[in-house]
């Protein structure tokens, strides 16, 4: 075991000591030893060694010792300067005009300046560093400066002030003994220590009353004066019904003297007083009255008249004001009264003239209503009975197209067709301008698939474009839109009818686009355009920008009734035009649903050459035998047996002597009788089962639509279109 000869616990200086006294030690022992020369010279080098370590111990003890006394000098100098912070920091805070309080993190009190404790003086004692917050809350409840809110205890004061300083931020004021106030602000810092400032505001509080005094002495003043200065009389009464203020005028309408009027008296002595002179009319009492003034629940207005003799009438309204008192006025009437007998009077002597005039109005009125209604009903006789003859002549053409072999013959024909086409065009748009401008016109708003308009609109309107050399195209639209199905596909046809007739060259493209839960329903053209000053006469009827444009193709009625119809439907209706360039109508109607088109399948036209119908039977029940012989007539030159009838007695008795079930029916909706095509194909499918069927009439009105829906029948309009008949007939023909 070694055995250390310096004790590292020494001081420098005693190892030192040591060191010197060994190295002497050694030399001595050098010096004398007789021994072997080598072995004193080595015990000589490690003392040597010895030596050369202890001074680098030595070289670095005294570094450190160094660099420790200037940590020291540092630290003590940064102590020094904390202290001189802090105590600039309490200096500053004393000097602080409000009173100041830190609390930490945890809620303790960190340190406050004297002003904080000024408005409590017996809380001084107790704020020391470290209290906690709810102590000092509860300390303050329980001071005796402080003045609680009325029905408060201190401790429900306590807990509202623990609850509010549980925001970031809370000011409120304090009402303390000797009126005086302090203003608490209390605010949350970013390391969650909260700052208290307390703010004397004694001299605010107590300038803001005088000010508030000032003003309703002011008010009261000039409430006076407006009451001396108004018609009315005025009494004011407290809720115990004492009298607090009135007027001059309401001594003078109630002929009491001021004398009779003071403060205090009681609402019953003014009512005895006012009932020896006046009367009061209707069915209120004067104990009614009295019930209403000593009634404690919240009062309605009253309002009732007194007369006293035949020289004065008072109008009397009462009302409830906030704090349960109340206020009566009183307005003389007395010569509104007499006004409105000398009114009353004038009124007997117009009565016999007024009565006179309304029947002579009523007479003009009833006039007018029959004129409106003839004219109605003629308007639609008058497109019945033109039907009528139209769809027989076109029938007859139809017939005979076929038979003509010439083909200056055939243009002659088809100018004819086209010539009937156009008149029955212009009846169409009569009838319609008629019935929007009526105000009758039904809507049925349904769900409506656009393809299936579109694709029978390109069917009608694709040959008229080929021969103007036109190019017409349809972008196909798998949409189902909310509208009436019968209006979406005139506003339609009339766009694109407008469109080929005013466009020379070029194409028209008809789509639609989807904008949001609508579908804008576009027709172009790459027409002339309509210049800015034109857009909006367009729309009148009668009205066409092209004035070389022949009757025949149209009476400028088409755009007035896209304009009515849109109104009607509610379709917002747009136009983009210019010179030069074109023109675009555009119609926005709801959307339900929207598909992607897969294209668009081009339904059959007309087969070409005459249709074979196979000898089938057709039941035709026309009672006009102009157009029952036309529709014959065709019928037969398509191979089909026609059994004709003008009522249901004929058709059941033929079909009961030929004893035959008839394939298809064509029954016209109006016939003899009152008797309607409905009720004859149920007579007829009722003995002989379900046959196909169609209704033909020249009655486009709603009613006999939603008639015929109901029954499950689909219309045909007149003039019939021969296309539309042979479809009908051949449902299965490629």
């Amino acid at each position: 075991m070694t055995h250390s000869l310096i004790d590292t616990s020494d001081t420098l200086e005693r190892q030192n000591r040591k060191l010197m006294k060994i190295i002497e030690v050694l030399m001595r022992r050098v010096e004398q030893t007789t021994n072997d020369g080598g072995v004193a010279y080595a015990h000589f080098e490690r003392a040597v060694m010895l030596e050369d370590q202890i001074t680098d111990r030595t070289r670095d003890l005294e570094r450190a010792l160094n660099l420790l006394n200037d940590s020291n000098a540092q630290l003590a100098t940064a102590i020094r300067r904390a202290e001189r912070a802090q105590s600039d920091l309490a200096n500053a805070i004393e000097t602080l005009q409000e009173g100041f309080a830190l609390f930490d993190s945890d809620g303790h009190l960190v340190m406050n300046n004297s002003r904080f404790g000024m408005y409590m003086p017996d809380l001084v004692a107790r704020l020391r560093p470290g209290l906690d917050f709810e102590s000092y809350v509860r300390h303050a409840s329980e001071s005796r400066f402080l003045e609680l809110p009325d029905a408060q205890t201190s401790r429900e004061w306590a807990a509202r002030r623990l609850q509010l300083h549980q925001e970031k931020h809370v000011m409120f004021n304090l009402n303390l003994t000797g009126d005086c106030w302090v203003q608490v602000s209390e605010h949350r810092t970013r390391d969650g220590q909260t700052v208290i400032l307390q703010t004397d505001i004694t001299d605010i509080i107590r300038l803001e009353r005088r000010e508030r005094g000032k003003m309703l002495d002011d008010q009261a003043q000039l409430v006076r004066a407006t009451l001396e200065h108004i018609d009315q009389g005025v009494c004011i009464f407290d809720r115990t019904g004492q009298l607090r203020g009135w007027n001059q005028n309401a001594g003078e309408m109630l002929s009491i003297t001021l004398s009779h009027f003071r403060v205090g008296i009681q609402f019953d002595v003014i009512l005895r007083r006012i009932g020896s002179d006046f009367q009061i009319e209707g069915i209120l009492t004067p104990d009614d009255i009295a019930t209403w003034v000593a009634s404690t629940d919240r009062r309605a207005p009253l309002r009732f008249h007194m007369r006293s003799g035949g020289r004065k009438t008072l109008e009397v309204f009462a009302r409830q004001m906030p704090d349960q008192g109340f206020v009566i006025s009183f307005s003389d009437v007395t010569a509104e009264r007499a006004a409105a007998r000398a009114l009353a009077h004038a009124n007997e002597r117009l009565e016999q003239r007024v009565l006179e005039r309304t029947l002579e109005l009523e007479d003009a009125l009833g006039d007018a209503e029959r004129a409106n209604a003839s004219k109605s009903r003629f308007v639609a006789a008058a497109s019945h009975d033109l039907r009528q003859p139209l769809s027989a002549a076109r029938l007859y053409l139809a017939s005979i197209h076929e038979e003509l072999t010439r083909d200056d013959h055939r243009a002659l024909m088809d100018k004819a067709q086209r010539a009937l086409t156009s008149v029955e065009d212009i009846i169409d748009a009569l009838l319609d301008i008629s019935r929007l401008e009526s105000g009758h016109s039904e809507v049925d708003v349904t769900q409506v698939p656009l393809g299936r308009i579109l694709d029978q609109l390109h069917d009608e309107f694709a040959p008229h474009a080929a021969l103007k050399g036109l190019g017409l195209r349809f972008v196909p639209c798998g949409a189902i839109v909310e509208t009436d199905a019968s209006y979406i596909r005139r506003i339609l046809q009339n766009l694109i009818a407008n469109a080929i007739r005013y466009t020379t060259s070029g194409k028209i493209l008809v789509g639609a686009r989807r904008r949001g839960r609508t579908l804008r329903l576009e027709v172009r053209d790459t027409g002339p355009g309509i210049a800015p000053a034109d857009q909006d006469k367009i729309f009148q009827e009668f009205h066409r920008l092209d004035a070389h444009v022949s009757a025949a193709e149209g009476m400028g009625l088409g755009l007035a009734i896209v304009d009515r119809a849109c109104a009607l439907l509610g379709h917002p209706l747009e136009l983009r035009s210019d010179l030069g360039c074109g023109s675009v109508f555009t119609v926005t109607v709801p959307l339900l649903h929207s598909e992607r088109a897969a294209g668009r399948h081009d339904q059959p036209g007309r087969p070409s050459g005459r249709p074979a119908l196979d000898r089938q039977i057709v039941l035709l029940v026309e009672n006009d035998p102009d157009l029952r012989q036309a529709i014959t007539l065709l019928l037969h030159g398509w191979g089909a047996d026609v059994i004709d009838a003008p009522d249901l007695s004929a058709a059941m008795a033929q079909l009961g002597d030929l004893d035959i079930r008839p394939d298809a029916m064509l029954v016209d909706y109006e016939l003899d009788d009152g008797v309607t095509g409905p009720d004859v194909i149920a007579r007829i499918t009722a003995r002989y089962g379900p046959v196909p069927a169609r209704i033909i009439t020249g009655h486009l009105s709603e009613t006999v639509r939603a008639h015929c829906r109901a029954g499950g029948l689909e219309v045909m309009t007149k003039p019939l279109d021969p296309a539309l008949l042979e479809q009908f007939l051949t449902p299965d023909r490629p």
